[in-house]
């Protein structure tokens, strides 16, 4: 009874951040605060759910495996859409207007003013 209480207490968790997620793509005004929601709500998301599955199995060999994805998810898809918000920004994606400060700078010169 209570692993079934655990398990259903992640999906519902999992679900809420998933939702979350969904409504930051509706919602938010630019590409950046979109692909931070889709990273940051997404991986828990789906990591819960992930360990959900792997918990109501009640297989030890089922739950590593969703354990890795979830570490798969919490390594790749952060740096994944760090990489996509940059590369974006470098091919011209302005901020929506009401974001308060671009820090990255426009050109190609390093902090020196070297390439």
């Amino acid at each position: 009874m209570a692993m079934t209480l655990v398990v259903v207490v992640l999906m519902l968790a999992g679900a809420l951040f998933s939702l979350l997620a969904a409504l930051g793509l509706l919602r938010f005004p630019d590409l950046y605060t979109r692909m931070h929601a889709a990273s940051k709500a997404g991986t828990v998301g789906s990591g819960l759910l992930l360990i959900a599955a792997g918990l109501h199995a009640l297989d030890a060999a089922i739950l590593l495996r969703a354990l890795a994805g979830f570490l798969f998810f919490l390594l790749t898809a952060p740096i994944s859409a760090h990489l996509l918000a940059k590369a974006a920004h470098q091919a011209g994606q302005r901020l929506h207007p009401l974001s308060v400060v671009d820090q990255m700078p426009r050109d190609k010169a390093g902090p020196n003013g070297t390439v």
